[in-house]
């Protein structure tokens, strides 16, 4: 028996290539070769890179789908069923629009796929493959198998999984409705494993919120820093109350944090569910916190709640550029399908397309919803504009400036001024992306 692996891509711009920035390898293929029991032949095709055979001889094709794959997804997957080929749908979005991926496939997998697929496996080879396999919610167990990824170009560092979940429940966020706002972490022998047999030495450790079990993560440091690897993740504002977890951090290779500021209002992190976020002077003295042990932050900011106005934006531009941030989002609201946001809206009418994802019309940066104090159309350019002003060269150079006076590695100032550049020059070209369109033209 054979089966083929896709990741769908989200789309692209007609003759343009894929945004660089995402092509990191994909993670949960490699978990699901690992899965996969030897006598079983597997392929994989990448979307985001290659063009799919839709001929190629395979019994079965898994695809891993997220709502803003969702559309290329079940495209992908029409043209494999009319061709008699299996197709298995997994992933966040299947598990919160289970209906709408069952009507799109032969098979989905509900939850996590490691303590059902060789079930389904099994089901497969004996001909009796179910609707519906529900996973539980369980921390990585294996270590992936990256041979399946063969020689493609992938961004030149390894993710290496070290938790699922997180324990808040932000309103806007699809991971919380996952994993009902719990963490599990992973063994930190596995994880360790993992980062011994990668093939780089430079990491994203793949965690929802890194800073949720604290214990755990000053004990995952220790383990990492005779590896003498660099690193970044992503956890919140809250492990800069821990001055141990920091002095951890720093001391095992961490050099950037990606953190949800989201709002500076606080009647906006309230609505979001995030009110722990909004006392302003303590942010402040996180943020010294942080910078003064070497570790860099990757700011996220939302726009869209109620609280919102025009002059939400420059203030947000400001406060990053204050602050010296190493690099910044600033992204409009986005109803994900399960989330208590999208039910919020929809019971306030509010909601411009109810399934967006499915939107033929839908470019990457339009807004689905109708926000309280601007038009749809004015969020989206000023969440581009915000972009603009944080990455221009100038705004690049004088946060440059800044972190010349902070004691990081030689490595992060590289990283710095290169992504900086390379996100400089991308803010344009993810604008304005038609979700669903792939790499090539679908076979009559």
């Amino acid at each position: 028996m054979k089966i083929t692996f896709i990741l769908p891509g989200i789309g692209k711009k007609p003759g343009e290539l894929y945004i660089g920035t995402w092509k990191m390898e994909p993670l949960t293929i490699a978990a699901l070769k690992a899965l996969t029991p030897a006598e079983v032949e597997t392929d994989f095709f990448d979307d985001r890179l290659e063009c799919i055979d839709y001929e190629t001889a395979t019994d079965a094709v898994a695809l891993s789908v997220e709502t803003y794959t969702a559309q290329r997804a079940y495209r992908i997957a029409a043209e494999f069923r009319q061709r008699g080929v299996k197709v298995i749908l997994g992933g966040y979005h299947p598990t919160l629009c289970p209906e709408e991926a069952l009507a799109n496939a032969d098979a989905i997998i509900s939850g996590n796929a490691e303590s059902v697929w060789r079930e389904v496996i099994t089901d497969l080879q004996a001909g009796r493959l179910q609707p519906v396999y529900t996973g539980a919610p369980t921390a990585p167990p294996v270590r992936p198998d990256r041979s399946i990824l063969g020689r493609r170009k992938y961004l030149p560092l390894s993710l290496v999984e070290t938790g699922r979940g997180c324990t808040f429940n932000c309103e806007f966020c699809a991971i919380a409705a996952f994993y009902g706002s719990c963490y599990r972490p992973r063994r930190i022998d596995a994880i360790i494993s993992d980062i011994e047999n990668s093939p780089h030495r430079n990491f994203f450790l793949v965690d929802d919120n890194i800073a949720a079990n604290p214990a755990f993560t000053r004990q995952l440091c220790r383990e990492i820093a005779p590896l003498k690897i660099h690193w970044a993740s992503q956890g919140s504002l809250t492990l800069a109350e821990d001055p141990a977890l920091l002095d951890a951090m720093r001391e095992s290779g961490c050099l950037l944090l990606l953190i949800g500021f989201e709002s500076l209002d606080a009647g906006n992190l309230a609505q979001m569910g995030k009110g722990w976020n909004a006392r302003l002077l303590e942010r402040r003295e996180m943020i010294r916190r942080i910078h003064a042990a070497g570790i860099g932050i990757y700011a996220t900011f939302v726009f869209g709640y109620d609280s919102d106005t025009p002059a939400s934006f420059d203030r947000a531009v400001d406060f990053s550029l204050a602050n010296g941030f190493f690099f910044a989002a600033f992204n409009h609201l986005l109803p994900f399908p399960g989330t208590p946001l999208y039910r919020r809206l929809q019971g306030e009418n509010r909601l411009l397309r109810e399934h967006w994802w499915l939107d033929p019309d839908y470019r990457y940066g339009d807004v689905a919803f109708l926000p309280r104090h601007m038009s749809p159309e004015e969020l989206s350019e000023r969440c581009a504009q915000a972009r603009r002003e944080f990455f221009k060269l100038s705004s690049i150079g004088q946060r440059g400036l800044k972190l010349l006076g902070r004691t990081i590695s030689p490595l992060a100032h590289f990283l710095f001024w290169t992504q900086n550049v390379n996100l400089w020059r991308e803010v344009e070209e993810k604008l304005k992306i038609p979700i669903g369109s792939g790499l090539d033209e679908f076979p009559k």
